[in-house]
């Protein structure tokens, strides 16, 4: 809905210019090969710093060690030449970065989400309602011949009394439905990425920033 919203409403339009960002995660949003615009959008491109605004921030998420199976409704698109869009909020301009999670302490409220793991040994209660993993969680965009998207990595340490594992998975008798990938924590792998990227953005978009 909200890609069409900007294709329909926005992209190439007068009001294009009062576009700070999009933040379409978790969807396949088509660009071609290789390019920032294009595909989905004429004129709406990704977003590749933190001072660029009038852009568009997309990912889908997938474990490195579960990559995109054939049947995955994540990470590719119909169209010859294009694949999803993949920016790494963890590192706008290529390659790896740390992830700023913020994941329920109580696991998913989803019914079909794996069962939440204890987030310290021996488990202890946590009285707010998310928690943040410091180094635990690292992100790249990959693309290749399963997909385009982006890959989580989790730096587990069985030295330390931290969790070595986050839940997040789409589970279908007791098994990872990988087709999903991590989608039901799309937005929580990055959050606080994104909060301080839209913050930059809105600091930029105030000051006149540049669009492209």
């Amino acid at each position: 809905m909200l890609v069409q919203l900007i294709r329909d409403q926005i992209d190439g339009k007068p009001v294009q210019s009062r576009l700070v960002s999009a933040l379409l995660l978790g969807t396949n949003v088509a660009v071609p090969a290789g390019k920032d615009v294009g595909g989905a959008f004429t004129s709406v491109p990704l977003c590749r710093s933190a001072s660029q605004i009038g852009c568009v921030i997309s990912y889908v998420t997938f474990r490195s060690n579960i990559p995109p199976p054939a049947d995955s409704r994540f990470g590719r698109v119909p169209a010859a030449g294009q694949v999803a869009a993949c920016t790494n909020p963890a590192a706008l301009g290529g390659g790896t970065g740390p992830l700023h999670a913020y994941l329920s302490s109580r696991g998913s409220i989803i019914s079909s989400a794996a069962e939440p793991r204890p987030w310290v040994k021996p488990p202890a209660p946590i009285a707010t309602p998310y928690v943040s993993v410091p180094g635990l969680l690292t992100a790249q965009c990959v693309s290749n011949e399963k997909g385009s998207y982006l890959e989580v990595t989790v730096n587990g340490n069985p030295a330390d009394p931290r969790t070595d594992e986050i839940s997040g998975d789409v589970m279908a008798n007791g098994q990872v439905n990988a087709s999903w990938g991590l989608h039901l924590i799309d937005v929580n792998v990055a959050m606080g990425n994104l909060v301080d990227i839209v913050s930059k953005q809105a600091k930029a978009f105030t000051a006149g920033g540049t669009r492209r």
